[in-house]
């Protein structure tokens, strides 16, 4: 089975088959644009939303607060928007509002194993309880016209798997795709990712299906989509590390190889994503800065160095400029 070119969630086409999953303090505004400027990715979905925050938000008029997490630029199309939260009539709001400010598809997440998130009954704290998915389902389904979508774990723990009832419960109360991640909320990120309940859930419906975990290079993209028959393919961790897996998918699935990034390159997308986050300040800037310095130096000779200088730099432009004098530098001895 070659991988797919294209797949439909209702009305949305999302070509390439690639979807960049929803992850907090990453999948922002700004690293949404870089990955799909620089990359390619058919679908971007935004960082995983408080259900509340939006509906208080939006009674409140409060349009800052919200927008803090569902700006998007018409660029990013098409473009989910994840939700969080236990309440069906608060979550068929949030939904609403997601749809008013121009969200292709909405997602509700059941798979965040976050302790406080859980205790909350949300993420997957809801997979013990399948009664209360289905009104939530139900609900916002019957609030909102674009399409509707979810991304689940397999279930509480080895023993309590519900995979396959969650997606039945989807395609019964009219989602039009799921995306499934195959470890328990109990393996957190640890251990193996395990593909065959992807399989599972694809034979026991008939709407798309999209596979996450474990996907780390362009051959575990392909022989994902081999094994399982999912429709699609949801990278999340990786992406922050590797923004290039995408264009590599592409290249992988058209020639059979695929390039590895060059320490040009690597220069280059920091350089780009520094100027992208430069150019609209906020508090969280210089913070950014240093999250990505640790994901964007990810196999750069010496990237230890840079990390460090990064980390004790207290300016935006001052950070800029390391990282321009740690590359000149770098580049120059390569080439000697």
């Amino acid at each position: 089975m070659g991988f797919p070119p294209r797949f439909e969630i209702g009305r949305v086409v999302v070509a390439p088959a690639t979807v960049l999953a929803p992850m907090a303090g990453v999948t922002d505004t700004v690293f949404r644009r870089l990955i799909r400027q620089q990359t390619g990715c058919g679908l971007l979905m935004t960082e995983f939303t408080s259900s509340h925050g939006v509906a208080n938000s939006h009674r409140a008029k409060n349009m800052a607060r919200m927008m803090r997490y569902l700006y998007f630029d018409p660029d990013e199309r098409p473009i989910s928007a994840q939700l969080f939260g236990s309440d069906p009539e608060i979550m068929a709001d949030a939904a609403r509002v997601c749809q008013d400010l121009g969200f292709d598809i909405v997602d509700i997440n059941f798979g965040c194993p976050v302790k406080k998130v859980v205790r909350c009954n949300g993420g997957s704290g809801l997979l013990r309880d399948l009664p209360l998915v289905e009104q939530l389902l139900t609900k916002v389904r019957a609030a909102i016209t674009i399409p509707l979508t979810m991304k689940f774990r397999a279930g509480w723990n080895d023993n309590e798997l519900v995979h396959i009832q969650m997606a039945k419960l989807a395609e019964g109360c009219g989602l039009q795709a799921i995306a499934l991640h195959p470890r328990t909320r109990e393996q957190g990120h640890a251990g193996r990712a395990d593909w065959t309940r992807i399989a599972d859930v694809k034979q026991a419906v008939k709407i798309p299906v999209i596979g996450n975990g474990d996907i780390v290079t362009p051959e575990d993209a392909e022989r994902m989509i081999g094994e399982t028959g999912c429709d699609a393919v949801m990278i999340g961790r990786t992406a922050a590390s590797n923004p290039w897996i995408f264009k590599q998918i592409a290249q992988y699935n058209a020639t059979g190889h695929y390039e590895h990034p060059t320490e040009h390159q690597r220069y280059d997308i920091m350089r780009t994503y520094y100027a992208m986050l430069a150019e609209n300040p906020n508090p969280d800037t210089i913070g950014k800065m240093k999250q990505f310095a640790s994901y964007f130096t990810h196999g750069v000779r010496n990237g230890s160095k840079l990390r460090a200088a990064i980390y004790h730099a207290g300016e935006v432009d001052e950070i800029r400029r390391l990282v321009d004098a740690f590359f000149e530098r770098e580049l120059s001895e390569i080439a000697a």
